[in-house]
């Protein structure tokens, strides 16, 4: 059997499919039906240390222009894209008006390359930076529709515009439940504009990059781009219970739930002999949680015999907590196809903090596939080896091998030296 610790899944994600109604107990599986056009703006950093030259010999501000124009020309067709500012119209030094400079350059929409292009050209690096207006505002300017939404923000610095933490922005949003991802990119960031830039993105299930060379900055960006082009699977609610026997039977899929402080929940898997269970599971934390917390995933029998567990602990530097397992059923010597059916239980060990609502509760995201297993099912679950337990036993055969002849030449040459 074989435990895994997956990466987490995104709060947004999570958020988005319980706004779209959770109570409506689930046998379905994840829709996977046309998708709208997916939104994605990229947010770019035109504050005054953008002039530093300091990435390939050029300044920070020649290497996004260069980025941006690539980018645009290979756009996917069909991804509506807009260009957002901050920091590239006020040059003064009153900070309330500086934290209000963000514009959008070019409306998410249906990309006019050239247009776009001459948009970018006239970028100056001018003022300050603040991030979290400009995210608020991207936001709202990727309201509407159903497809994929994502903010890519490029900066090299930290926010000039406290107390409107962009971190606490970044959860705000996510908190909405807009189904809106923010990937963070950081220009020969340093620490603290790391930290920064690395919390924004966690709060929404998104990626933070750092980077030091023009290549590297566009081809994240175009990673980040096609990737809002790929096809979306919309979550679907289920509701599990405090028991297997009434617990919901899912198929593969994704699926979303809400489990309470401490709670337990269940759900049901059918698995055929010769198939593999592949599961995982996520819980938010949406709001305020006490630090060491845990998430446990079992897998038991009707009769609760544990076949497998995967757990994953933390002490609240993030804002999501996943884990997963994986079940390969061996084939039947009779021929019988019968299914066993596999109980999947979730438990959180996450705690309020003082005065933090414990309703409704956390959100869980949890994922199932079914699919044929290997050849056989007994290989992937030796001693939680896998395969590679035969690597190991003919790495030990050959490491013994090595010792008999090793310890024969030894006698030998003792043998030499003793005649001689």
């Amino acid at each position: 059997m074989i435990r895994t610790h997956r990466p987490a899944a995104g709060v947004c994600a999570l958020l988005a499919a319980l706004a779209a109604g959770i109570a409506f107990p689930g046998h379905a599986v994840a829709d996977e039906t046309e998708q709208a056009a997916p939104k994605v703006e990229l947010v770019l950093d035109v504050s005054g240390s953008m002039r530093t030259a300091d990435i390939d010999g050029g300044t920070r501000m020649a290497a996004a222009k260069q980025a941006f124009n690539e980018v645009l020309d290979a756009t996917p067709e069909g991804v509506q894209l807009g260009i957002r500012t901050l920091g590239a119209n006020y040059r003064g030094n009153d900070r309330k008006e500086g934290c209000k400079d963000t514009a959008q350059l070019y409306p998410v929409g249906t990309l006019d390359r050239t247009e776009a292009k001459t948009a970018v050209a006239t970028l100056s690096p001018t003022g300050w930076t603040p991030i979290g207006p400009a995210l608020l505002k991207a936001a709202d300017d990727l309201q509407g529709g159903d497809g994929t939404r994502r903010i890519v923000l490029i900066s090299d610095g930290e926010d000039t515009c406290q107390p409107l933490d962009p971190c606490e922005v970044a959860r705000e949003i996510a908190a909405k439940g807009v189904g809106l991802t923010i990937d963070t990119l950081g220009l020969v960031p340093d620490a603290k504009t790391r930290d920064q830039l690395s919390c924004i993105a966690d709060a929404t299930g998104g990626t933070y990059t750092s980077v030091q060379h023009k290549e590297e900055l566009t081809d994240r960006v175009g990673q980040l781009v096609d990737r809002a082009a790929d096809p979306v699977v919309t979550p679907v609610a289920t509701e599990g219970t405090d028991q297997c026997s009434s617990a919901p039977a899912l198929k593969s899929g994704l699926y979303t739930d809400r489990e309470e402080f401490g709670q337990q929940r269940w759900y049901k898997v059918d698995v055929k002999p010769g198939q593999e269970l592949r599961a995982s599971v996520s819980v938010a934390a949406d709001r305020a949680v006490n630090a060491d917390y845990g998430v446990l995933l079992r897998a038991v029998t009707v009769h609760g015999r544990e076949i497998v567990r995967g757990e994953a602990s933390g002490l609240g530097r993030t804002d999501v907590i996943s884990t997963g397992l994986r079940y390969p059923k061996a084939e039947s010597d009779d021929d019988d196809t019968t299914p066993e059916t596999v109980c999947l239980q979730v438990t959180n060990s996450f705690s309020a903090a003082s005065g933090v609502k414990t309703s409704p509760g956390l959100p869980v995201e949890l994922t199932v596939d079914v699919v044929d297993g290997p050849s056989k099912a007994s290989d992937v679950a030796s001693f939680g080896l896998g395969r590679g337990w035969w690597l190991l036993g003919a790495l030990v055969l050959t490491g013994f091998l090595a010792g008999l002849v090793w310890g024969w030449v030894s006698r030998w040459r003792v043998a030499v030296w003793r005649t001689n």
